[in-house]
């Protein structure tokens, strides 16, 4: 979830009938918990009181927790993504020209690619470019996580029927912008001498006036944005959607901060921000299979029947969280093993880096298709 131009998708779909207002995505108490509201008393604790020490141990925690939130929400994008494509970059159907283009670049172009490039770095004589590429990941990813706050935001409001006017939702955007990119050179500057899978970092130096200048428009987009929202709260004309300000501002202000002061936050952060996408891409699944399953039934070994829906549901969740396995774990660490590769430049795990790089880059050009202003399913299924 990441397009701020799912704001329009949302505003023609949510409610039409007029009916009584939807509650959410599941219910207020739920949506909190899942959008954000329930990493805060583990995030802020842990990542100031963590001994480091203890840090090994809260990262294997987060690797555990990676193989069932975080990877699994990989997985599902590309079941969303390349579910029925030919029908998606065939001219002349449901889908716009450009949205065509889209659906061609990132399901074909993008990935082509991503596999030169890593190919290309395998071939080099050091592990330079794969570090580079490192850096990429981590400058998509931040952009991708504040989209998804501003995304989940618009998604609520949209549920409450408690809208953005263009100005607020301009102003929301450039705060989450500039937000990233302290956070994004606040990285550069800190991230020095650390590996991810024995590729080690090549950062940029940003000059210190950079960082300051950067500090300075975030500061004042906040400062503005705040008083903006103070002032809509407090006439009370229109009520602000409260669980999908709290998802943004948890995902800007709690989990980019964190990770920035606090290295193990890299292993959990993911974790949360995984569950605030996947409630999202779930309820978008359930609505999809009850739509095109309707009442049938299906009938299990042993006689028992269940609604198809919700076996199609399950089928759909636990192929993402096999899929997630082999695409992060199983496979790149027997090709780590099979494949002849200098290893003393790129140690024995090379592709399990490789793919990690790879999905999540991929994941980002992906989210900036499928949740798209104009794109026929998400009002057909997300706020149906």
């Amino acid at each position: 979830m990441s397009q701020h131009a799912l704001t329009s998708a949302a505003t023609a779909n949510a409610n039409p009938s007029g009916a009584a207002r939807p509650r959410g995505l599941y219910s207020p108490l739920i949506d909190f918990l899942i959008l954000g509201g329930g990493s805060l008393p583990f995030i802020i604790p842990l990542g100031l009181f963590v001994p480091k020490d203890q840090a090994a141990g809260w990262f294997f925690a987060g690797l555990v927790l990676a193989h069932f939130i975080n990877h699994p929400h990989f997985a599902h994008s590309y079941q969303m993504f390349y579910r029925d494509f030919g029908a998606k970059i065939r001219k002349g159907g449901d889908y716009a020209e450009s949205l065509r283009v889209r659906y061609l670049f990132a399901g074909i172009v993008a990935p082509i690619m991503l596999t030169l490039f890593f190919a290309i770095a395998l071939a080099q004589p050091d592990a330079k470019m794969l570090g580079y590429g490192v850096n990429a990941m981590g400058f998509f990813v931040g952009w991708h996580y504040v989209k998804q706050g501003y995304g989940i935001l618009m998604v609520d409001a949209a549920k409450q029927r408690r809208f953005f006017n263009d100005s607020e939702k301009r102003l929301l955007l450039i705060n989450a912008y500039a937000v990233w990119m302290v956070t994004y050179i606040a990285g550069n500057r800190a991230i020095r001498d650390r590996e991810f899978w024995g590729i080690e970092h090549y950062t940029f130096d940003f000059p210190d006036w950079t960082f300051a200048a950067a500090i300075a428009v975030a500061g004042a987009a906040t400062l503005m944005l705040g008083w903006r929202l103070a002032r809509r709260a407090l006439t009370g004309e229109r009520p602000l959607p409260a669980n999908g300000l709290m998802a943004y501002g948890v995902t800007l202000y709690v989990w980019l901060g964190a990770a920035a002061a606090a290295p193990v936050m890299f292993a959990l952060i993911p974790a949360a921000h995984s569950l605030q996408y996947l409630a999202v891409v779930w309820r978008y699944q359930w609505n999809r299979e009850r739509a095109e399953n309707g009442d049938a039934v299906t009938t299990l070994p042993g006689g028992k029947s269940v609604p198809a829906s919700t076996m199609r549901f399950a089928q759909f969740v636990a192929f993402g969280t096999v899929a997630g396995f082999l695409g992060f774990w199983a496979i790149p660490i027997f090709l780590s093993a099979a494949l002849p590769y200098d290893r003393s430049v790129f140690g024995p795990t090379a592709f399990v880096a490789i793919f990690w790089l790879f999905i999540n880059l991929h994941h980002y050009f992906l989210d900036n298709v499928m949740w798209r202003r104009g794109n026929p399913d998400v009002g057909r299924h997300l706020f149906s």
